[in-house]
């Protein structure tokens, strides 16, 4: 198994330095971050094994299953951040990707100033009609301004999920609001791409892909949620 999981890890990241180099980027200017959620263990250590630096999970459970199991990463919080789990996020991750209001954004400061820690986070932004988390990009200023306000964060730029959509002309005007406001609020993290959509996130000039399925292949059917 790890050596077929090892395979997709090159073939992936062979073709998005492809892209990168088709848009006139440096392939050291974005980051791979796997998307864990739901699978095997042996299959996660495959990767890791063959070369994923960046593990992301969406969900604490998971988190408190695999991570023990696992050769040392940086992990990545992307999931729904809940006030009441902001203590045991900032103590199990090394990076908040989905801290889309000021409240989270406290809980998650305390949290992180109780654990001894600088943690670095990213503004959840929404830009898609469908998408129920996320800050308004009108509101963007406002909230990066209140977390950079809170001890114990760093605020590194901004994530966003792209549109369902099979409209690439849609994907892409999406993923280039979310640059734009990045360029207004500031940053250096644009972490905008998953398995469907990550050419027009590269297009738009995404510094992080988050990618689960075409790196790892299908998740079991039955998700586990907290």
């Amino acid at each position: 198994m790890n050596e077929g999981i090892a395979e997709r890890y090159r073939a992936l990241r062979r073709a998005i330095d492809g892209e990168l180099l088709r848009c006139g980027r440096d392939p050291a200017s974005l980051t791979l971050v796997g998307i864990a959620k739901g699978q095997p263990v042996e299959r996660i250590a495959g990767a890791i094994e063959a070369g994923l630096s960046d593990l992301g999970e969406n969900y604490l459970q998971e988190a408190r299953r695999t991570f023990p199991l696992l050769p040392p990463v940086c992990k990545h919080f992307v999931g729904h951040l809940q006030t009441n789990k902001a203590k045991e996020v900032a103590t199990a991750f090394d990076v908040v990707q989905s801290v889309d209001r000021a409240q989270a954004g406290a809980a998650l400061s305390r949290a992180a100033l109780e654990a001894g820690k600088a943690l670095p986070v990213l503004m959840q932004l929404n830009v898609s009609p469908v998408e129920r988390f996320g800050c308004p990009p009108e509101e963007a200023e406002r909230l990066a301004e209140e977390l950079r306000g809170l001890p114990g964060l760093r605020l590194d730029g901004i994530m966003a999920i792209g549109p369902l959509t099979a409209d690439r002309d849609a994907i892409l005007r999406a993923f280039s609001l979310a640059a734009k406001t990045l360029a207004r609020v500031g940053g250096s993290t644009l972490s905008i791409g998953m398995s469907g959509d990550w050419r027009e996130a590269v297009q738009a000039g995404s510094t992080m892909l988050r990618i689960g399925e075409a790196l790892f292949g299908s998740r079991p059917a039955k998700e586990v949620a907290l």
